[in-house]
């Protein structure tokens, strides 16, 4: 008679677990079908002619420039593109997107944008772009003016202002790029 106790409660424990598996399915089912149906695009990344649904950064260059600045002090994050953390192409793709302006991820997609600027010509909110290895760009910050830009660089790990006109940075200086229409 032992046994038959215990082939029967084997047989609704079985059931059980059957159950609770068939109930964790549907309520997962329902959960991702719910997440999916809002059609909600991650922010504050641009969607291609739209714009930010929390956007409220102050218009044009010199709000370009603000954003860079507030986020001096962020710590740099190898693949980085948030304020947890950025690398360089991830800091201006970040900054630009808070602006309505929809760049590609990487340092060289982003020195194909634009209209080339010289040197001498730089201004606030133009792209600045070095060569750190290799022979095309590999680095990038954002011009808060003639003289200055920020970035995010690996070396002493947080987003920063330097002058472009320093030893390190003129000699490795690729060129410049100009985004925004209003400049």
């Amino acid at each position: 008679m032992s046994g038959r106790r215990t082939a029967t409660a084997w047989g609704d424990a079985s059931m059980i677990r059957a159950c609770l598996r068939a109930g964790l399915a549907m309520a997962l089912a329902a959960a991702c079908a719910a997440c999916a149906s809002t059609g909600a695009t991650p922010q504050p990344f641009p969607r291609p002619g739209g714009v930010p649904a929390n956007s409220s950064a102050p218009a044009g260059v010199p709000g370009i420039v603000s954003t860079a600045l507030s986020l001096r002090g962020v710590p740099y994050r190898s693949g980085g593109a948030d304020p947890s953390g950025f690398d360089c192409s991830g800091l201006v793709t970040y900054v630009l997107a808070r602006h309505r302006i929809a760049v590609p991820r990487t340092v060289p997609e982003q020195f194909r944008l634009g209209r080339p600027i010289r040197a001498r010509s730089v201004e606030p909110g133009d792209l600045v772009f070095f060569r750190i290895d290799g022979r095309g760009p590999s680095h990038v910050g954002i011009a808060i003016s003639p003289d200055e830009f920020v970035h995010a660089p690996s070396s002493r790990g947080v987003v920063r202002v330097e002058p472009l006109g320093s030893r390190y940075w003129s000699s490795r200086f690729l060129g410049a790029r100009r985004l925004a229409a209003e400049q």
